[in-house]
């Protein structure tokens, strides 16, 4: 073989995102809607303003602590899939697959669906558009930014990167309006709180569940290591950069909440956004957060689209799944089959509208695995495996998780706690999500033995 064909027969991912691109993928998978939505059950669960910043600086410090150790990870295997790596290489090729499944099944393509209407929901409210426009402008979205992110994984992430400020942008001025203007006359002043719930603690530990999945994001940005210029140094700064930012938009967020609404009028808001804006600029600055929540939408939109397709190649390039799903493409050496594959499975959901169910079944999974893989930390300091490296860098010793062993074993308890809690409030739910999950079992084995008997 003429070895400068080489490329052009065995593509592989092109590194070309550097520590700003990465350091934006991790803020914008983190920051969808649920800033701008959950600190409202948050209130009502712990109904104080100190309790209720309480929680959300411990659900940043958990936060912090993952990203510690996914970055130790990612510093380690610095290979695309992230997550799927880790435990294939710590546990095996079952748990791994299991993952992987459910990305594809619900979690990954399902957040597609889901955020996608979310986004043609308030495009549609800004445009006065009628109720039949949002499905098809859906669809839409989810065809633009899977071509988008089909032609090279640039393009994918200069998108990111721009709706990402958009988004830091619209917090921006949220935050600004919310802490330096005055309320409107009329509007629902700051109120003291009532006493404290009765059962403090447990108050907490159940606010601490949407906290925990509005924090949570930042792991994807490891399923594009593979593309990113220097990953074993750039992957761990933008996941402990990234997170750092959002923690403190976060609590600056709750901040502006609890001053324009007051710890019982948070609590009561179904838009705590909205009603927050409201209160200091009126309907226009309704208007305007209607506008940030559908950049937010679209951007963290864009970024599963971007992410997610490394798990499923790297899935098939194990022989765990499809084949052509292995493939890069030749020359914008992306994976576009695994593109193709995701956007017509959400596509599909968006279409049937199974997609909140399904969500509502399997949410609880994200933990489950979130715990599995800051655990393999263990298994790797155990083997003491020399870290992945490129040539010429003599396998020195590279990013370490801050804290070990209490930050990542803190952060599995945690991730117990939140399965545990989803679990209990709803075991129906929570039984169906496992079958969806075990379904996964013969479609592992049946690609394995398919692949065994192809040698």
């Amino acid at each position: 073989m003429d070895y400068p064909e080489a490329p052009d027969k065995y593509p592989t991912y092109a590194r070309r995102l550097g520590l700003f691109s990465g350091t934006m993928a991790v803020i914008g998978g983190i920051i969808g809607s649920g800033i701008f939505l959950n600190p409202a059950y948050v209130a009502q669960r712990v109904r104080t303003p100190f309790l209720t910043l309480g929680v959300w600086v411990l659900g940043g410090a958990i936060a912090l602590a993952g990203a510690f150790c996914f970055g130790e990870l990612g510093n380690r295997s610095p290979r695309a899939g992230g997550g799927y790596v880790y435990l294939r290489d710590a546990y095996g090729g079952l748990p791994a697959f299991l993952y992987g499944w459910m990305i594809l099944l619900v979690i990954g393509t399902g957040a597609i669906a889901a955020v996608a209407v979310t986004f043609a929901r308030y495009l549609g409210s800004l445009l006065a558009l009628p109720e039949g426009a949002i499905q098809p402008i859906a669809v839409a979205a989810i065809i633009l930014l899977s071509t988008v992110n089909y032609v090279g994984v640039k393009p994918g992430a200069v998108t990111q990167n721009v709706f990402t400020l958009l988004k830091l942008v619209a917090l921006a001025g949220l935050i600004g309006a919310g802490l330096f203007v005055g309320l409107r006359e009329g509007a629902i002043a700051a109120a003291v709180a009532p006493a404290p719930p009765p059962h403090a603690v447990l108050a907490v530990g159940a606010a601490l569940v949407p906290v925990l999945f509005a924090y949570g994001g930042w792991q994807q940005s490891n399923f594009i290591a593979e593309e990113m210029i220097d990953a074993e140094r750039n992957l761990p700064r933008a996941l402990v950069i990234g997170v750092t930012v959002v923690v403190a938009v976060y609590l600056l967020a709750n901040v502006t909440y609890l001053r324009t609404l007051g710890a019982p009028g948070l609590a009561a808001s179904t838009a705590p956004a909205a009603d927050a804006m409201r209160n200091v600029l009126g309907a226009a600055g309704a208007t305007v957060i209607a506008a940030g929540i559908a950049v937010s939408s679209f951007g963290f939109l864009n970024l599963v689209i971007l992410v997610s397709p490394r798990v499923y190649r790297t899935m098939a390039a194990d022989g765990a799944f499809f084949p052509a799903l292995a493939r890069l493409h030749p020359r914008y050496r992306t994976p576009g089959a695994a593109i193709v594959f995701q956007g017509a499975w959400a596509i599909l959901l968006t279409l049937t509208g199974t997609y909140g169910q399904l969500l509502d079944y399997v949410v609880f999974g994200d933990w489950i695995f979130f715990g599995l893989v800051v655990s393999t930390l263990f298994v790797y300091r155990r083997r003491d495996r020399p870290f992945v490296r490129g040539p010429g860098t003599g396998g020195a010793a590279g990013f370490r998780a801050w804290g070990y062993p209490v930050t990542p074993a803190l952060f599995v308890l945690a991730a117990v706690y939140v399965v545990a809690s989803s679990v209990a409030s709803n075991p129906r739910n929570a039984g169906i999500g496992v079958v969806l999950l075990l379904l996964g079992i013969p479609v592992y084995l049946y690609w394995k033995a398919r692949t065994a008997r192809k040698g």
